[in-house]
């Protein structure tokens, strides 16, 4: 918008002589053009500029115009000089004196009224020109810590609350493409950009049309998996319930055999059995936790075991939890779809022919049944202290298992949107949560990981709206079939594999946010831990309780897997539960249990654990997507192994050496590049986008292609809070004890060595490649 120009000839009646003089329209005129000049020149550039930072620290309706912030004019010629340097300048406006004072002074105010309010309306035109056009990238681009509190303080826990309800009067249809739908639609109508559904034909194993069975051959007595006896009448109250008690992908069939109580089927155990018994076609009494379940079930399967009677002990749960009837669901899935292992489910892709992923046949019971099957009706003294279940060696338990599962092509659904970055739109993070799946039952939880990730779209899209942009891209993904081995991420992950290898900066987990209410759990890749802490301390100041949080790289469940297992991502979970929990076996989680809705709102009432997840997983992801620097910590990489190869180990004095030399590579890398580049003086465009890209892939050098079932692949990860060495390399000591020699150690040993070597030779690269630059530049 331009200003208007005032023509001569235009002459309102009732001016005076002086308005009505030719040389004063002329001043006028040029005093106007002038202006046009002026606000054409950088000086008006710089006041967009800061006018723009207040417009985006959302005060643009009420900011002052701050003047001083409008630079002079620097024109060859500006306008008092110009005229000054006319040689005709002091003849051509020397007037004679005025008939009278009162005239001049009229002629002196006249002149001062007129190039007052030209001014004022250059600024107000100048001024709507700029709050109508679009920010310059540049401030635009830049958030500090009062923009991501403005966004976050629009996260309400009463929001999180009404949409989580919503989202389970939904959970009631068999058809999870209803919780799909709505889903797209909210985060559509919220704003967010090019929102779809990506979906994948995939091999699922369903339940059969009638429940497992468990008959004792003692008395004949049939049991369903709760501890029900079979009839008609115990399948008509929870039918769909004992339907959906089994294991995915298991075999399917019928076992008659003894029980064999293996406790945790850890390797001591299972090497205490078969010195005492022949183990081969029998059934395991087997009982979840303390390791991952593929890796028990694998040891069982080499044993030569036939089928696995599931449970989990009640000592093992927190005192106020009565799981004693319950029944749950397992999958026997690592992950993916099982019919295309290691590539996308996309049409016209060859199918394997792959029903079960296990020899055994493998039952889920309640731990009612168990205490039948045992002849213990009772799990607690009357001390309350919890007595585990436990089969006596010297009676024999023989029981007949009936498995019946059905293998269908059927379609998941993953529903993703975006909000586009602005200055390295190719760039990625990933906020994932997972919905409900048809055909199984996963509780609630999946309605309060999408109940959170909506209400973090819900405080971003208004200033999205307003023409603000984070730096990178945010990917909103909302994953289906994850109760069936994660599937949906993890198809979706081989089908974009090309493009996530190089562009995935972090992943942001929102799998089952709130577990318990006593305790916040952060989980994060070494990398990220420190900006964790941050972000934790923050939080916790505004809390009653601030109690110290133990945050750690452990194996966690959901649709972070594959992102942390195949792509090298790093990645943040934060999580609510119950400090009972913590203290008992781990990978109880494996477990999904048909939790009623009831159970989320009376572990957080008014959903404030849900506000809190909320707000500490945005800040993060804010601060991921918009610092220039990422906020990656390279030396933590380095203590984390250093840290993992204490203790008594065999063989590890070459790792220990490897380990101090990629130390001192990462604390050069931390002080001669990361420590300057965030200095705002020293910031490079290229020299910031070299470092970034080191810094995002610095994980993808611990990817191990070898590990045990149910192991991580990125090694830095532990199995549990209680381990603080390698993973593979407890695993393979355990195995080995009796034969130090055994090559399996070896093997792990190589693994880990050849690990810590590539990130060592990685960082030098890195420096090598700054130190390049600059002296090409010298």
């Amino acid at each position: 918008m331009a200003y208007q120009k005032v023509n001569a000839d235009q002459r309102a009646p009732g001016h005076s002589q002086y308005l009505d003089n030719d040389d004063l329209q002329t001043t006028a005129l040029d005093l106007e053009w002038d202006m046009e000049k002026e606000l054409e020149e950088p000086g008006f550039d710089q006041f967009q500029l800061d006018s723009a930072d207040n417009q985006n620290l959302g005060h643009s309706e009420t900011t002052d115009l701050n003047l001083d912030s409008i630079q002079p004019a620097t024109s060859p010629k500006g306008r008092f000089q110009r005229l000054q340097e006319e040689s005709d300048y002091i003849s051509h406006y020397t007037r004679s004196a005025p008939k009278n004072n009162r005239c001049n002074f009229c002629h002196l105010l006249k002149i001062l009224c007129t190039a007052t309010i030209l001014f004022i309306f250059g600024i107000l035109i100048g001024y709507y020109i700029h709050t109508n056009c679009p920010s310059d990238p540049l401030s635009s681009g830049r958030l500090d810590h009062q923009l991501y509190q403005e966004i976050l303080k629009t996260i309400q826990a009463g929001d999180i609350k009404k949409s989580f309800r919503n989202l389970v009067q939904l959970y009631k249809s068999e058809d999870d493409m209803e919780v799909s739908k709505e889903i797209k639609t909210q985060w559509t109508s919220l704003g967010l950009e090019d929102v779809q559904f990506v979906n994948y034909s995939v091999l699922l194993n369903l339940p059969g049309l009638s429940p497992s069975t468990v008959t004792l051959s003692s008395s004949g007595e049939c049991f369903h998996p709760d501890g029900q006896p079979c009839g008609e009448e115990a399948r008509k109250d929870r039918s769909q319930d004992l339907l959906y008690s089994y294991a995915a992908y298991s075999a399917k069939g019928t076992l008659k055999a003894e029980v064999i109580d293996v406790s945790y089927g850890m390797t001591d155990d299972l090497k205490r059995i078969r010195k005492m018994k022949n183990v081969t076609n029998r059934i395991a009494l087997l009982k979840l936790g303390k390791l991952p379940l593929l890796y028990k079930l694998s040891l069982l399967e080499k044993a030569g075991f036939g089928g696995v009677l599931l449970y989990i002990d009640p000592c093992d749960l927190p005192k106020t939890v009565n799981p004693s009837h319950d029944t749950f669901m397992v999958s026997l899935n690592p992950g993916g779809d099982p019919s295309t292992p290691g590539y996308p489910s996309v049409d016209g892709c060859f199918r394997q022919s792959r029903s079960n992923l296990s020899s055994l046949l493998v039952q889920p019971i309640s731990a009612s049944l168990v205490a039948k099957l045992i002849s213990s009706p009772k799990a607690r003294t009357k001390n309350d202290v919890c007595s585990p279940l436990e089969l006596p060696n010297n009676e024999i338990r023989v029981v007949s298992m009936q498995v019946q599962t059905v293998t269908k092509l059927k379609t998941v659904t993953n529903i993703v949107g975006y909000v586009m970055g602005l200055t390295s739109p190719d760039r990625y993070i990933i906020v994932g949560s997972h919905h409900h799946t048809a055909h199984s039952y996963n509780g609630q939880e999946w309605a309060s990981s999408t109940a959170i990730i909506t209400a973090f779209i819900r405080a971003l899209m208004p200033k999205v709206k307003r023409g603000w942009r984070p730096d990178r891209t945010i990917v909103f993904c909302s994953w289906g079939g994850t109760a069936f081995g994660n599937i949906g991420s993890y198809e979706w992950g081989e089908d974009f594999k090309t493009v996530l290898q190089k562009n995935v900066v972090a992943y942001i987990n929102l799998h089952s946010p709130v577990r318990g209410n006593s305790t916040l759990r952060p989980v994060a890749s070494p990398s990220l831990q420190q900006l964790v802490v941050e972000k934790n301390n923050f939080t916790c100041t505004r809390r009653t309780q601030c109690p110290e949080t133990n945050i750690s790289s452990i194996q966690i469940q959901g649709d972070a897997d594959y992102f942390i297992n195949h792509l090298g991502v790093p990645s943040v979970q934060f999580a609510y539960e119950d400090i009972r929990t913590l203290e008992g076996p781990s990978f109880l989680s494996e477990a999904f249990f048909p939790t009623q809705s009831t159970t989320v709102e009376e572990m957080d009432p008014f959903f404030n654990l849900h506000e809190t997840i909320t707000k500490l997983s945005g800040e993060v992801i804010l601060q991921i997507a918009n610092e220039p620097v990422l906020p990656f910590n390279a030396l933590d990489i380095a203590l984390e192994v250093q840290n993992n190869l204490k203790g008594d180990q065999p063989n590890s004095h070459q790792l220990l050496a490897m380990a101090s030399r990629l130390r001192e590579s990462a604390e050069l890398f931390q002080s001669d590049e990361m420590r300057p580049a965030n200095d705002p003086k020293e910031r490079a465009p290229i020299r910031i986008r070299m470092l970034n890209d080191i810094l995002q892939d610095m994980e993808k050098s611990f990817l191990v292609q070898q590990v045990p079932p149910g192991f991580y692949r990125n090694i830095l990860y532990h199995l549990d809070e209680q381990t603080s060495r390698f993973s593979i390399l407890v695993e393979a000591w355990e195995r080995c004890k009796p034969l130090v020699s055994d090559e399996t150690l070896h093997e792990a040993l190589s693994e880990v060595l050849n690990s810590i070597n590539s990130a060592q030779v990685y960082f030098k690269a890195g420096l090598d490649v700054f130190k390049s630059v600059l002296d090409g530049k010298n």
